[in-house]
């Protein structure tokens, strides 16, 4: 599942977005860079030109004619050059997404983009035909599926470790914006704003994540679902807490809880898979081990870089018991991009088809996702298809 060699030579890369004081923009740009295999050399960072320049020259060093100011001169200008860029990241307010990854697809540049993709899952799956057009790769950047014991718990369930999936329970949830904070948080301010977010908050900014890592471990596709959500803040335009129930098309049961209210949770990202045999849980505060409980025994933890582990999660930067982080799985998810998109431009299709990574069908369905709850929450939490 994760590739362990790197490219003989690194990609040329862009970022569009993810400037001074973005979180997000340093682990893209942290991640990519970190095995060599991509190399930034360009990019259009901010909606201030002037401080876009300033930092991608001041703090990355960037060459001045190589920061833009903004993304049509950046696309334009890079496809022309003979060194020009042949992969860009998008890490921009989600209104922006469906625009700037068309236009790098049509000037022939593969994408990594942010979630939740677009605003619709028509725009989503347009931009799905554009990329197999002109065969460029296109990641969605759900980053936490890098670690190696997503790989593992993914291959327990599709192995029968735990039988026959009866139920899926995900959560993320945190506290952090249990009050009006956005007045002072340019980052909150537009994921609650409609223009700039799209018709959700905590659904499309932190749900699309337990949907896409429930869909990874268990391997279960959605029949339909149930949506409550609200705005506790009421000043907020978009919900600040959702709850989700599932029906999946194996006759399972899933949950989904996202919450940027939950008072006294940091960063409660939860996946339980409950089979007719076992249960596998994960939690990505503790993103070195599963637990795995067998049927009638207690709950036993399995730790990354173990010998009892599958070969597809035996990938390791360090020794077993040394901690891997979030930087760890995004780089590790990049490698994989990286593979894939030098196998699409050798044209290897069926290289390209065994190198796994978050793409552009994981993008719609979270787009879709969204679309559905907004629909079964706006009507009185009715059940609607998927």
């Amino acid at each position: 599942m994760i590739r362990t060699d790197n490219l003989k030579q690194p990609l040329r890369w862009g970022q569009i977005g993810g400037g001074k004081g973005s979180q997000i923009g340093y682990i893209h740009r942290d991640a990519a860079q970190r095995d060599r295999n991509f190399k930034l050399v360009a990019g259009a960072f901010d909606v201030n030109p002037e401080r876009g320049r300033a930092f991608g020259v001041e703090e990355l060093g960037l060459d001045a004619d190589r920061c833009y100011d903004d993304y049509k001169q950046m696309i334009e200008v890079e496809s022309k050059r003979e060194d020009g860029i042949q992969a860009v990241t998008i890490a921009t307010p989600n209104s922006t997404h469906y625009a700037i990854s068309k236009m790098a697809l049509e000037h022939g540049m593969h994408v990594v983009c942010e979630k939740p993709l677009t605003f619709t899952a028509a725009e989503s799956e347009e931009l799905k035909e554009i990329a197999l057009k002109h065969n460029r790769v296109f990641g969605v950047m759900y980053g936490y599926t890098g670690y190696p014991t997503i790989a593992q718990a993914r291959e327990m369930v599709k192995r029968g470790d735990i039988g026959k999936v009866r139920i899926v329970h995900m959560q993320f949830a945190h506290g952090y914006h249990a009050e009006e904070v956005e007045k002072n948080d340019p980052g909150l301010a537009w994921r609650v704003t409609p223009e700039a977010s799209g018709p959700s908050y905590v659904l499309g900014d932190i749900g699309t994540h337990c949907l896409q890592m429930g869909h990874l471990i268990s391997g279960m596709e959605m029949d339909s679902l149930s949506c409550m959500r609200k705005s506790f803040v009421e000043s907020r335009q978009l919900e600040d807490d959702a709850h989700v129930m599932i029906r999946y098309k194996n006759g399972a049961v899933g949950t989904l809880w996202c919450s940027a209210v939950a008072v006294g949770n940091v960063h409660d990202f939860k996946v339980e898979v409950i089979g007719e045999k076992g249960t596998i849980r994960w939690w990505d505060e503790h993103p070195n081990q599963i637990e795995y409980a067998p049927l009638g025994e207690p709950f036993r933890k399995l730790d990354r870089g173990m010998g009892y582990l599958h070969d597809a999660a035996r990938f390791e930067r360090i020794g077993g018991g040394h901690p891997e982080g979030l930087f760890d799985s995004w780089a590790n998810l990049y490698r994989n991009m990286g593979h894939a998109m030098i196998a699409a431009d050798n044209d290897a299709q069926q290289e390209l088809a065994s190198i796994w990574f978050p793409g552009i069908d994981d993008g719609i369905e979270g787009v879709r996702f969204i679309e559905r709850c907004v629909e079964s929450a706006d009507n009185g939490s009715q059940w609607v298809n998927v």
